[in-house]
């Protein structure tokens, strides 16, 4: 399959979308009322916290790929630090994950679907399945045409946040009235859900883990990669506050608290069933392109994984007409519509961010080994790492104790399962997947057509040709 290419100089702007387009997905349809429910109106100041986490998680990958230059993504950090072994758990960790993810986005296009068609349990379950093994289809078949798809409705996915933000920003400055009275009291349910709504939200933030950008891929990556995700996580959490302050302000915290579908209240509030239409196909839009973003990545992970020895070998196949890795498709595609039917979602999310933060303190703890004896000296990097573990192990605490319990048995089963698929050669095509130049460019590409940064590299083309001329003069 022949991968499509990024420009190999990126600058501060390119770099920004990059990130942008990594992390803002469908999350932001569901995650409002999940800590509607454990917070209330108070969830505003939880959305910060959460993006100040991400942020120096984010900041503590970008530090490690200074120590290892020409990789990227959690894998690579880990291996280089410590060994293959710690490598394959993160890896590991990584695809439970984005399985996870499929079944709560699966979850997620059933819910808003039901705005235009109530379904029975019965029928409930045959969406998720024609969902899950629809985009299955299309990433075995059709991977190019799939991805033209999700780059087509990209602005389609955009529009419908934007119009719900200035309409109601509109009516908050005609009537303050309205988010004063949604707003008060701003803690209804105290403080105790805290920990448990951060960890809900933090999953709209995640995104980065897949692949950070190498550094040689960047221009002056010392000062253009911190700049880039700084800026971009900060233009993340004024785009989530916005949305969410229009959202508690428009609709009472307890009945975003009783529903699955945030945003669709709060279209309803502000511009009537028109609203709610449009948002509900905002919403099937951006959980379909997500989830088919997501598809194709997960199996090559397991894909990559089995043609090193340490998955079953049936996850190594390749369809012989289409050369996509469709056993890994299909038996993800299986594991995440049984894990669909249980409907949990924050359930699923939650465990999904213990495995995330389990992966991510392994980098953090990378950082500590990886800038022993260099002669470069960043900004905070003797302070970073810390914080990152902090935070990775303030994620786990506050999971459930199912999370804990299930998470820490899959991390045990995957050592025997590592000693028995242990690989005799080097672990060439799983690191390949995280670290090749032209594997980090393709899944780089796919992030920078999702939703909001496609719009902010649309417009920084722009200003590019508009000071072309400028320069021939």
């Amino acid at each position: 399959m022949p991968l499509r290419r990024l420009k190999r100089d990126l600058g501060f702007l390119d770099l920004t979308a990059i990130v942008i387009g990594s992390i803002v997905g469908a999350d932001i349809y569901v995650a409002s009322s999940l800590s509607a429910g454990l917070l209330g109106p108070l969830s505003m100041f939880a959305w910060v916290v959460a993006g100040l986490f991400a942020m120096v998680i984010a900041l503590v990958f970008a530090y490690c790929s200074y120590y290892v230059p020409k990789v990227g993504g959690p894998f690579a950090f880990v291996s280089k630090a410590f060994d293959d072994f710690w490598g394959f758990l993160t890896g590991w960790s990584l695809w439970i994950a984005e399985v996870l993810a499929l079944a709560i986005f699966a979850i997620m296009f059933v819910n808003y679907l039901q705005y235009f068609i109530p379904l029975s349990f019965p029928m409930q379950v045959l969406i998720k399945f024609l969902f899950m093994f629809g985009l299955t289809a299309v990433n075995v078949v059709g991977v190019k045409a799939a991805g033209r798809l999700n780059e087509a409705l990209t602005l389609l996915k955009l529009l419908p946040l934007v119009l719900i933000i200035v309409a109601g920003l509109g009516i908050f400055i005609l009537n303050p009235a309205v988010p004063a009275a949604n707003y008060t009291p701003l803690a209804p349910l105290g403080f105790g859900g805290f920990g448990a709504a951060i960890v809900l939200i933090f999953w709209a933030f995640v995104g980065f883990e897949m692949g950070t950008l190498p550094a040689s891929e960047v221009r002056n990556p010392k000062k253009t990669i911190p700049k880039a995700i700084i800026t971009g996580m900060l233009i993340i959490t004024l785009f989530y506050l916005v949305t969410n302050f229009v959202i508690y302000g428009t609709v009472e915290w307890a009945a975003l608290a009783a529903t699955s579908t945030p945003l669709v209240l709060s279209a309803t509030a502000l511009l009537g069933a028109a609203g709610a239409v449009i948002i509900s196909i905002g919403a099937l839009v951006s959980v379909s392109g997500s989830d088919e973003a997501n598809v194709l990545g997960t199996a090559r992970l397991s894909y990559a994984m089995a043609i090193d020895g340490l998955f079953p070998k049936i996850f190594a196949k390749v369809h012989p007409k289409y050369g996509t890795p469709y056993m890994a498709l299909l038996i993800q595609g299986a594991i995440g519509f049984a894990l669909s039917i249980y409907s949990g979602i924050a359930g699923l999310i939650s465990f999904s961010v213990f495995n995330l933060a389990f992966a991510f303190l392994l980098a953090c703890l990378s950082l500590l080994i990886l800038k022993r004896g260099s002669v470069k000296k960043l900004h905070g990097q003797s302070v970073l790492p810390w914080l990152g573990i902090v935070i990775c192990l303030y994620l786990i605490w506050n999971t459930s104790m199912f999370d804990k319990f299930i998470g820490t048995a899959l991390v045990v089963l995957a050592i025997p399962l590592y000693i028995f698929f242990s690989p005799k050669a080097d672990m060439h095509h799983l690191k390949s997947f995280f670290l090749s130049e032209d594997e980090i460019l393709a899944r780089r590409l796919e992030h920078h057509e999702k939703f909001l940064a496609h719009f902010i590299l649309l417009l920084h083309r722009g200003c590019r040709r508009l000071r072309k001329p400028e320069r021939e003069v």
